[in-house]
């Protein structure tokens, strides 16, 4: 079976709808919608054979239906890929939710091959599907407009310029290892193994206090930053001197040619974290948050700073969101850096009368979003009530009254609805911190949990009695 070709129903699949099992009401609603959107099967089909020259044979892989089905199920559920796994196997319904059935179910780690396939183009092509099906349901009609941004952290730990030159020092040391191992020497000549050194001065730095650090913190980081760029140093001649040496066959060549890969990429990033140490710390320079390096892990994370008594700083990416009234979430995106909120108003609206063919009546935010600029591009769009607080500055007297009134206020009431979603896709969709590994795995996680959301949402407004009514 080939990833583009459909399951086939077996004789033992048939027993098993035979003895009347059912999905739990919300799965089963899910399912039912997802058994109607074609489209959604095709832009996943594109992802999973893309690059292969023959996508109708090989050896069997998951289906278009299967990687869609259980990277929703995964979320809906916050479950990891090891849980999915055994979810799946162990369970008839959740088998027959992910188009499994009868047929053996593949271990962890080919879903999470079938996931990352999927790029973040494609999800958020679906999530568009998603809304857009919603509205010919006649589900949500766009008539209001909630939005609001947040940060949803990467998978680092808190990032000091010592940690991130012991991390450095061990990852390198590390791979240089197992490059000596794959070529069967017993080490690389001229690399020395500095771990315990830069361990004992990452310490020390460590337990350091107030006075310390000021008095001492710079001969030690000195040491420090020297034993990192003699570690990348002696990484990159190693290279350099085993770059003619192959391994026993062509499997040992692959894994060779992968770790010099590694090793190079973050000998690059390591060279990144000793110049920042080294302006920072010994030179005392202020340098720019868009030049730092948070991660050697994570280089993409972002550092943003959102005047948040209990989180005046967070490490991760800044995400807009767009809610209806319904509680779609309409529009998302993962933002550079730390744009200002203010930016996304007209961007917004342009975008919700693609998907709605009409702006908003209401469109609610938080005073982040207030600009002059922004309430005449609402005004001009046809948003009939502007529930945006003016931020700063002396209120006009039409102003006060304005959001003094019963129409305003409201309307902030349906804006901190957003807060509450926010909250739902960080407790149970697992939107908080992102464990998956890159940029645009990030977005994908991101993605997955905005898809699981919606479908959610849809499901419960199909299961809605006076929709039941209206149907008989």
């Amino acid at each position: 079976m080939s990833r583009t070709a459909e399951r086939q129903v077996s004789f033992a699949d048939f027993e098993l709808v035979r003895q009347g099992l059912c999905l739990e009401p919300v799965l089963q609603t899910i399912s039912d919608f997802l058994d109607d959107q074609k489209d959604m099967i095709e832009q996943v089909r594109r992802d999973l054979t893309r690059g292969l020259k023959k996508a109708e044979t090989g050896r069997n892989g998951l289906t278009p239906q299967q990687v869609l089905r259980s990277l929703v199920l995964m979320r809906v559920k916050n479950w990891n890929y090891r849980e999915l796994r055994e979810r799946i196997a162990d369970g008839c319904t959740l088998r027959q939710f992910t188009d499994f059935y009868c047929l053996p179910v593949p271990k962890h780690d080919a879903f999470q091959r079938g996931f990352v396939r999927l790029t973040p183009q494609t999800l958020k092509a679906v999530n568009d599907l998603v809304v857009q099906a919603a509205v010919e349901l006649g589900l949500e009609d766009g008539a209001k407009l909630r939005v609001d941004t947040t940060v949803v952290q990467t998978d680092i730990h808190h990032p000091t310029d010592n940690t991130l030159l012991w991390d450095v020092v061990r990852v390198v040391t590390r791979l240089v290892r197992r490059l000596a191992k794959a070529l069967e020497l017993r080490r690389i000549k001229g690399f020395r193994d500095r771990t315990r050194s830069a361990r004992r001065r990452m310490y020390e730095i460590q337990r350091m206090t107030t006075r310390q650090r000021h008095e001492q913190q710079t001969r030690t980081y000195r040491v420090l930053i020297d034993i990192a760029e003699e570690v990348v140093g002696n990484a990159r001649a190693g290279l350099e001197k085993t770059r003619t040496m192959r391994g026993k066959d062509m499997f040992a060549d692959m894994a060779i040619e992968e770790l010099r890969r590694q090793i190079a990429h973050f000998c690059r990033l390591g060279d990144r974290v000793i110049d920042q140490a080294r302006r920072r710390v010994l030179r005392g320079e202020q340098v720019a948050t868009d030049e730092k390096i948070y991660s050697i892990f994570e280089p993409h994370t972002d550092l943003i700073k959102r005047g948040k008594v209990r989180t005046p700083v967070e490490f991760g990416h800044k995400v807009f969101l767009a809610e209806s009234a319904q509680g779609l979430i309409t529009q998302y995106e993962v933002l550079k850096g730390n744009p200002p909120d203010e930016m996304h108003v007209a961007s917004s609206l342009q975008r919700h009368r693609q998907a709605f063919g009409q702006a908003p009546q209401l469109y609610g935010s938080d005073r982040g979003f207030f600009s002059e600029q922004n309430l005449t591009s609402c005004k001009h769009a046809g948003v009939k009530v502007v529930c945006i607080p003016q931020r700063g500055g002396e209120r006009t007297a039409r102003r006060e009254a304005y959001e003094k009134s019963a129409v305003f206020k409201d309307g902030q009431r349906f804006r901190a609805g957003i807060e509450g979603r926010i909250s739902v896709l960080f407790r149970g969709r697992g939107m908080k911190r992102c464990l998956a590994e890159g940029a645009d795995r990030f977005e994908l996680w991101v993605g997955a949990a905005v898809l699981a959301n919606n479908l959610m949402r849809i499901a419960a407004l199909l299961a809605r009695p006076s929709r039941k009514r209206k149907a008989a």
